[in-house]
């Protein structure tokens, strides 16, 4: 029945490298498990819900991709598109929860609708290369910076904004501690670096008396509160239709990356194009989909997924594996409680210092998009600039992209560029430039 399914002899596979591979891919990317339930519970959402919302959206966007398409791409909620989920549109804009929920369904809704067409071509050509990769880094730089303040490393100070923080208090040390070990494992090639570097700064967080032991396997908690919790009303706002379209882009461009640099890897390419392209988009729609209903940040598919592949994944058989695995994660949430819930320093102060060194690990890693960015053209490098230091010091990502597209508009005019820029870019500028002058 698997070979049947799945094809495996046809793709140079068998069961057992499936299995081993989607371990391997599971073990590289659990580390979502403790991280999005603390990311989301800063805009007011139900930690376990949120837990319950990640295992089951990303089990079924793997089952997805695996029926589907028969690719070997996992997919979860996405690093990146939690924190403007969180902090841009729920924090910084006052957005409930409720209706950001609303926004990334529709993204999703509308992916869906456009993975039936043949438009990869059309949006990647549209956005030029440069601010792509721009967008990447900015977001990595946004991801780095709170696993900073969640550190402790980097806090609030008059007049300069931020400064080093208590270097001698036990949370920062501990977090140093967990950005070394991890770092460390990471330079040793160590599969599930990531999810191991989590395990041991909890441990030294128990040691250390930073956070109480709790358990480590209960029934899953309710989903009750985030389960249909989406909020339809004002979306069609101006503020929430950018929102959407946010979403819908982040949500296409991750999604088209790694699928792209997965399927390199494998093997899977044919001819320069990807097979069945459309059903893995579709499929990757869908988890946003079930996801916001769920109760849960897009989820998108993972460049993590090379691990598995580099271990002998080739089809969707190890997607099965690492769905079901999150499964068996819902089991946990006593572990993952105590992993994500964070540390009162002191009233109204919490940091993370067990999942924090993973945030600034995560946020290195997106800097290789760096590589594709012409640093020595001033119209490409210099929005390219402003769209990476726009996202954390801005602290959006929306603002840090609508500096970049509008800044590129002007300076391709004016480098005489103009006619090699779409369009379509042109008119985002000008939609930015009004949305700023009007509505601040």
């Amino acid at each position: 029945m698997l070979e049947r399914l799945f094809k495996l002899s046809e793709n140079g596979t068998d069961i057992r490298s499936e299995v081993v591979g989607g371990s391997t891919t599971f073990a590289t990317m659990a580390y979502i498990i403790f991280v999005q339930p603390a990311v989301l519970s800063a805009a007011g959402m139900d930690f376990g819900a949120v837990m319950v919302a990640t295992c089951i959206s990303s089990a079924v966007a793997c089952f997805a991709m695996a029926f589907l398409a028969n690719y070997p791409v996992a997919l979860a909620p996405a690093m990146g598109h939690n924190f403007y989920f969180t902090f841009t549109v729920c924090v910084a804009m006052g957005v409930p929860w409720q209706k950001a929920l609303a926004a990334v369904f529709v993204a999703g809704a509308i992916f869906m609708v456009l993975s039936v067409f043949r438009f990869r071509s059309i949006i990647l050509s549209v956005i030029p290369r440069s601010l792509q990769s721009a967008i990447a880094v900015g977001i990595g730089l946004l991801i780095a910076f709170v696993g900073l303040q969640w550190a402790g490393l980097v806090v609030d100070a008059p007049g300069t904004l931020v400064t080093l923080g208590d270097l001698s208090s036990r949370p920062v040390l501990l977090s140093l501690a967990g950005l070394l070990a991890t770092s460390v494992l990471l330079v040793l090639g160590v599969q599930g670096a990531l999810l191991i570097g989590i395990l041991f700064t909890a441990i030294g967080a128990v040691v250390l008396g930073l956070v109480r032991f709790q358990g480590i396997a209960s029934a899953p908690p309710s989903l009750s509160p985030t389960f249909l919790q989406l909020d339809f009303s004002g979306l069609f706002s101006l503020e929430l239709i950018t929102v959407v379209i946010v979403f819908l882009y982040l949500d296409i461009f991750d999604t088209v990356g790694t699928l792209v640099g997965v399927a390199h890897q494998a093997g899977l390419m044919k001819d320069g194009e990807l097979p069945r392209s459309e059903r893995a988009l579709f499929a990757d729609a869908t988890g946003t989909t079930v996801g916001a209903l769920l109760g849960t940040s897009t989820v998108t598919s993972y460049i993590e997924s090379a691990a598995g592949v580099a271990q002998g994944s080739r089809t969707g058989l190890s997607n099965l594996v690492t769905g079901a695995l999150f499964l068996i994660a819902l089991f946990f949430h006593p572990l993952v409680s105590m992993i994500g819930g964070g540390t009162e320093i002191a009233p109204g102060t919490v940091l993370y210092p067990v999942t924090a060194p993973v945030l600034i690990i995560v946020g290195s890693l997106m800097l290789k998009s760096i590589r594709n960015i012409p640093l020595d053209d001033p119209s490409e490098a210099i929005p390219a600039f402003l769209t990476m230091l726009g996202m954390p010091l801005f602290f959006s990502i929306s603002d840090g992209l609508a500096l970049g597209l509008v800044s590129y508009a002007i300076l391709k005019l004016f480098s005489g560029q103009g006619r090699k820029v779409s369009p379509l870019i042109y008119v985002l500028a000008v939609l930015f430039a009004l949305r700023y002058a009007f509505l601040g």
